[in-house]
C-alpha cells in the first residue's frame, strides 16, 4: 500500500532570524563591506541578478543554524527580493549559494582561520577571502587572503588584487577615502588590474572637472578682455601717431609756404634769393 507522506515545509526568511544578533567588534567590520555593496551598486547599477549582503544571516540547511557573514556576494539571484528587502539570505529559496565571502578579522578573534575557513569549505562557497588590516602580524598572515574552493578544500590564491573570473571582477586593497575616511580599504577592479571608483570619487572628479572648465573659461574671458584692452591701446597709440603724424605735416607745410612768400617778396624787390 501506497502511504502519502505531505510535502516537507521549508521556512521562509519570514520564520528565521535575520541575524544571529552578535555585536560588530569595529566600525570597519560594517565599512568595509558596505564600500565594496556601494561599488557593486555603482557599477553594475543596470544589472538586477546579484545580491549583496552585510551581517545578513545565510541559512544553507535545513535545521542547522545560520552563518553570519561580513559581507558576502550573490549571482544569479534577484537583486531586490521584495518591497522591504530580504529578511534573511534562505539558500533553498534562493536557489543559488553566496559565491564569495568576505570577513573582516578584529580585535575579537572569530576564527576566520579555523572553523569559519572550515564551515564555508564545507557550505560550498567558492571564493573566501580574509581581510586582516591591523592584526595580521599577530597571526602571520597577510593583510588580505583570498581562497578558492579546490575540492573540499580552500587554496590560498597569489596577488593582489586577485581576480576572480566566475564573478568578472578582482578583490584587493588600496589606500582611498570612504566616508570622509582616509585609510586602506578593500576595492573591486576590472580585468587589467583598475581600481573601480566610488560613487562619492565619481562626484569629486565631475565637481574637479567643472572647476577646471570654470577656471579655463574664466581664463579665456580674462585673455580676450586683455587683449581688447591690448587693442584697444594700440588703436590709441595708432591714433595719436597719426595725429602727431597730421601736425609735423601741417607744421611743414606751413614753414614751406612761409618759406615761399619770403622768397616771392624778396624777388618782388629784385632780390636773387639764390645769390643771397
Amino acid at each position: 500500500m501506497v502511504q502519502f507522506k505531505p510535502r516537507q515545509h521549508l521556512p521562509t526568511q519570514d520564520e528565521l532570524p535575520e541575524t544571529d544578533f552578535a555585536p560588530v567588534d569595529s566600525e570597519l567590520q560594517t565599512l568595509v563591506a558596505s564600500l565594496l555593496g556601494d561599488l557593486l551598486a555603482w557599477h553594475w547599477r543596470d544589472r538586477t541578478d546579484w545580491f549583496w549582503g552585510i551581517n545578513l544571516a545565510v541559512y544553507y540547511k535545513l535545521n542547522t543554524p545560520a552563518i553570519v557573514p561580513d559581507g558576502f556576494l550573490s549571482l544569479g539571484v534577484e537583486h531586490f527580493d521584495r518591497s522591504d528587502g530580504r529578511q534573511s539570505y534562505v539558500v533553498w529559496h534562493e536557489g543559488a549559494l553566496p559565491i564569495l565571502v568576505v570577513e573582516y578579522v578584529s580585535r575579537s578573534y572569530g576564527q576566520e582561520y579555523g572553523s569559519k575557513m572550515a564551515d564555508y569549505a564545507n557550505i560550498g562557497v567558492l571564493y573566501y577571502a580574509i581581510y586582516n588590516p591591523v592584526y595580521c602580524s599577530r597571526k602571520r598572515r597577510q593583510p588580505l587572503e583570498i581562497y578558492r574552493l579546490e575540492g573540499d578544500r580552500y587554496v590560498l590564491l597569489e596577488g593582489d588584487p586577485v581576480w576572480l573570473p566566475e564573478i568578472g571582477l578582482g578583490l584587493g586593497r588600496e589606500t582611498g577615502t570612504y566616508r570622509n575616511c582616509q585609510r586602506e580599504w578593500l576595492y573591486w577592479y576590472d580585468r587589467e588590474g583598475n581600481r573601480l571608483t566610488a560613487p562619492a570619487e565619481v562626484a569629486e572628479q565631475e565637481r574637479l572637472l567643472r572647476e577646471q572648465e570654470s577656471q579655463r573659461a574664466e581664463q579665456a574671458l580674462l585673455a580676450k578682455q586683455e587683449s581688447q584692452r591690448a587693442e584697444r591701446e594700440a588703436l590709441r597709440q595708432a591714433g595719436q601717431e597719426s595725429q602727431r603724424a597730421e601736425l609735423e605735416s601741417q607744421r611743414a607745410e606751413q614753414e614751406r609756404q612761409l618759406r615761399k612768400q619770403l622768397l616771392d617778396k624778396l624777388r618782388q624787390k629784385g632780390i636773387d634769393p639764390d645769390t643771397l
